[in-house]
C-alpha cells in the first residue's frame, strides 16, 4: 500500500512537468505570442523546481518527509490555480514557477519509501516510483492534448490542482506517519535563491536582447549580474557547511567531467526535445515544417512512442551492470542524434516523426539510467546522497537553460524552419559534446 500511494504521490510531480509541452503551441496562437516568452512558463517551472529539489530533502529529516510533502502538494495546486485562473501569459509563468515546487516530490518519496520499507524491499520500490515518473510524463502530453481539444487550456491546471489535492489526502490519511529523523545540518537557502535567481537573470538578459538590444543597460544589467552572482555563488559554497551545490567535490577528476557530461546532455537533447516534438507535430502543415496534428493525436503518438523508452529502461540497467555506465550514456547519446537527424530530414512525414518518438524516449531510458549510476561509480559510497543531489539540481536547471535558448531560436530566427534547423544542430553539437566528455570518464569503478 505505501509504494502504492508514493506512485500516486509522484504522478502529480511528472504531470506537471510535461503538460506544458503539449500546451506551448496552443498558448502561442491564443496570445498571440512567440516560443521565446511561452517557454518561460517551462523555464521558470524547472529553475524553481532545481531549488526546491536541492533544499526540500534536507527539510523532510527536520520536521518530517510526510508533513513537507503535504507543504509542497498544497503549494502546487495553489500554483495550479494561479494558472487555471489567470487570463495572460504572466499569470500563467508566475502559477508555473510557484508549481515547480513539485520538483522536490520525488525525492521525498523516495526517501519515503526507505524510511516505511525493508531494506529488501527498497530498490524494487524506488524502480516503480521512479519508473511511474517515466510514465506518467509521457501520459501527461496524452491527457494535456485530450483536455485541450475537448475543453480548453484552463483544463489542464484545473486537473493538476484537483489531483494535487487529491495527493495531499493521500498523504495526510492514508500515508502511515513517522516521527521526523532530524538532522544537525543546515539548510542552504542563500544557495538555493542565488542559484535560480542568477540563471534566470542571465537566461532573461538572453532572451530579451533581441527587442532590448545587447548594449541595452537593462540586457547587461541582467547578464553580468547574474554572472556576478554565480562567481560569489561558488565563494558562498566554499564556505558553507551544507551546500546545495558542494564545489569542492569538482577536484575529483572522474566527477567534474560526470557532471560536465549531465549539465551538456540536458542543456541539448535531454531538455529540449520532449518539448519541441508537440511543437512541430501540432504546427500547421501549409508551413515549412509541421504535421497539423490535433493536440489529443500528438499526445497519442509521443504517448505510444514513449513506452518503448520505459520498456527499455531494465535494458539499460542490464548494460550498465555488464559493461559500465559509459555505455548507456554513449549508447543513448548516440540514440539522440539518430532521433534528432531524423527530425531535421522528415518533419512532414508522421511515421517518420513517430519513429523519431522511439528512438529518442529510447535514448531518454538509457541517458536517465546512465546518468545516477556514473555518479554511485564515480565518488565513495559516503557521499552518494550529497552527489546525487547535486547532479539532480545541475541536470534539472540545465534542462531550464536548454528550454529557454531552444524557444529563443524559434522566435527570432528569420523563418520557423530555420529555427527548428538551429535547434537541431544545438541539440547534435551537445550531444557530439557529451559523447567527447564521456569517452574522457575513466573507466575504474571507485569504491568507498
Amino acid at each position: 500500500m505505501i509504494v502504492s500511494v508514493l506512485i500516486a504521490v509522484e504522478i502529480i510531480s511528472a504531470f506537471e512537468t510535461s503538460m506544458m509541452f503539449a500546451a506551448i503551441p496552443t498558448l502561442i496562437v491564443e496570445f498571440d505570442s512567440n516560443a521565446s516568452t511561452v517557454g518561460w512558463a517551462v523555464t521558470a517551472f524547472l529553475l524553481v523546481s532545481a531549488a526546491s529539489a536541492a533544499v526540500c530533502g534536507r527539510l523532510g529529516d527536520m520536521y518530517g518527509r510526510e508533513r513537507i510533502l503535504m507543504v509542497l502538494l498544497a503549494v502546487a495546486a495553489l500554483g495550479s490555480l494561479v494558472s487555471a485562473l489567470g487570463d495572460s501569459l504572466t499569470s500563467i509563468i508566475i502559477g508555473r514557477a510557484i508549481q515547480g515546487v513539485a520538483g522536490a516530490i520525488l525525492p521525498l518519496c523516495i526517501g519515503l519509501a526507505r524510511e516505511h520499507l525493508p531494506a529488501s524491499r527498497v530498490p524494487v520500490a524506488v524502480a516503480l516510483i521512479s519508473g511511474s515518473a517515466v510514465a506518467a510524463g509521457s501520459a501527461s502530453l496524452l491527457v494535456a492534448g485530450l483536455l485541450i481539444d475537448n475543453a480548453s487550456w484552463h483544463m489542464i491546471f484545473v486537473a493538476a490542482a484537483v489531483y494535487a489535492i487529491f495527493a495531499l489526502l493521500l498523504v495526510w490519511f492514508v500515508l502511515p506517519w513517522r516521527r521526523p529523523t532530524g538532522t544537525s545540518e543546515k539548510i542552504d537557502y542563500i544557495g538555493a535563491v542565488t542559484f535560480a535567481g542568477a540563471v534566470a537573470a542571465v537566461l532573461l538578459g538572453v532572451n530579451k536582447s533581441q527587442s532590448w538590444g545587447w548594449s541595452d543597460p537593462r540586457t547587461l544589467g541582467l547578464i553580468l549580474g547574474g554572472a556576478v552572482a554565480l562567481v560569489l555563488l561558488v565563494r558562498w559554497e566554499l564556505r558553507t557547511p551544507s551546500p546545495i551545490i558542494n564545489v569542492r567535490l569538482f577536484a575529483d577528476r572522474k566527477f567534474s567531467l560526470t557532471m560536465l557530461a549531465t549539465v551538456a546532455i540536458a542543456v541539448g537533447p535531454l531538455g529540449v526535445v520532449t518539448m519541441i516534438i508537440p511543437i512541430i507535430m501540432q504546427t500547421p502543415s501549409t508551413g515549412d515544417f509541421g504535421l497539423g496534428l490535433s493536440a489529443t493525436h500528438a499526445g497519442w503518438l509521443s504517448f505510444i512512442g514513449s513506452l518503448f523508452g520505459f520498456v527499455c529502461t531494465p535494458l539499460s540497467g542490464r548494460i550498465s551492470a555488464a559493461v559500465g555506465s559509459r555505455a548507456s550514456m554513449l549508447l543513448g547519446t548516440a540514440l539522440f542524434i539518430v532521433g534528432v537527424v531524423v527530425m531535421l530530414t522528415a518533419h512532414h512525414s508522421v511515421v517518420a516523426m513517430t519513429a523519431m518518438v522511439v528512438v529518442v524516449s529510447v535514448a531518454t531510458a538509457f541517458a536517465y539510467t546512465a546518468i545516477p549510476n556514473l555518479i554511485v561509480e564515480s565518488v565513495p559510497e559516503h557521499n552518494t546522497s550529497e552527489t546525487t543531489g547535486t547532479n539532480a539540481v545541475l541536470r534539472t536547471a540545465g534542462q531550464g537553460v536548454g528550454t529557454s535558448i531552444a524557444t529563443m531560436l524559434l522566435a527570432f530566427t528569420a523563418t520557423p524552419l530555420a529555427g527548428i534547423n538551429m535547434v537541431g544542430g544545438m541539440l547534435i553539437a551537445l550531444s557530439v559534446v557529451t559523447i567527447g566528455i564521456t569517452l574522457l570518464i575513466p573507466r575504474s569503478v571507485r569504491t568507498a
